[in-house]
């Protein structure tokens, strides 16, 4: 009876500390939730709130109201709609690039020996050990220079903040890149040299769409990098019709500093769609394996 007993109780002491242990994770993750969500319903709140005003801001307010939001889609010295497309298009030319040229770039550094090979890796490496903002000052000089040739890629240009953007990103993801390049096996390149394929052929039918989740996450961090930037922009655009959304919501305060948060805030949950929408586009790419897709091919 006694050892019944003794068993009998271990297992329900056993079945406690599960439950313990489960209730004590479930705790954990609600708090992580609660803090993470908190600035999003704040924001949220705020861009609902009629006082416009940091001061009257509350997490739920008594009032809501979509005043800020039709204020904001409807001004004439602010128009946010246009800046929303200047972003759009800057930040989705910019990862298209990115994406491209460090896919050439890593294909190549992966597969092919030439001379200075690791110089030229080491000098992109190099280039990523200091940041973008310490070249402020060359890199504004260098677009005024080329404003004076080719006016599309000068100062005030989204042409040119393009060019910039793709200067800082290369480095870095190319990088990232050629590592998971790396990981390919070279039998898969044998093999299709030996069924006649070409180097380019190669690249485009059996190594990309093995690579495909990497090339993903570099599409989304460079247009949300892009998309979020602001002290470059701010630099480089000076022009209220050239302005990205970063640049242009932060004439909302600027000036009147506490008297159009309201606004602030509605075009912060605004501009925040499109990055949402891109994330929940990309989920199923950012799933795929590496090794899954090499032994389907």
């Amino acid at each position: 009876m006694s050892s019944a007993t003794s068993k009998k109780s271990s297992g329900m002491t056993m079945a406690t500390r599960r439950r313990l242990d489960t209730a004590l994770r479930l705790l954990v993750a609600l708090i992580f939730i609660a803090y993470a969500l908190f600035p999003v319903v704040f924001v949220i709140g705020t861009s609902l709130n009629p006082s416009g005003s940091l001061q009257m801001a509350q997490i739920i307010p008594r009032n809501p109201t979509l005043d800020n939001y039709r204020s904001l889609l409807t001004s004439q010295t602010n128009p946010f709609l246009r800046w929303m497309a200047n972003s759009l298009l800057v930040s989705t030319v910019t990862a298209i690039l990115t994406v491209a040229l460090c896919a050439l770039a890593a294909y190549s550094f992966s597969r092919f020996r030439f001379k200075s090979r690791k110089r030229l890796l080491q000098g992109l490496l190099l280039s990523q050990v200091f940041p973008n903002i310490l070249a402020i000052v060359a890199v504004f000089l260098m677009l005024q220079q080329i404003g004076r040739y080719f006016p599309m890629f000068g100062l005030n240009t989204l042409g040119g903040l393009i060019l910039v953007y793709l200067g800082g990103a290369i480095g870095f993801n190319t990088w990232l890149m050629k590592g998971f390049f790396d990981t390919v096996p070279r039998d898969l390149d044998e093999s299709a040299m030996l069924d006649g394929a070409s180097p380019w052929q190669t690249f485009t039918t059996i190594i990309l769409p093995l690579v495909r989740p990497v090339l993903a996450v570099i599409f989304m961090l460079s247009f949300i990098g892009t998309y979020s930037d602001y002290l470059m922009a701010r630099v480089l655009l000076s022009s209220n019709q050239q302005y990205t959304v970063a640049v242009g919501l932060s004439l909302f305060i600027g000036q009147q500093f506490g008297q159009r948060w309201g606004e602030f805030a509605a075009g912060a949950v605004l501009a925040a769609i499109p990055t949402m929408i891109l994330f929940y586009i990309s989920q199923s790419q950012l799933q795929g394996g590496l090794t899954s897709g090499a032994v389907k091919g």
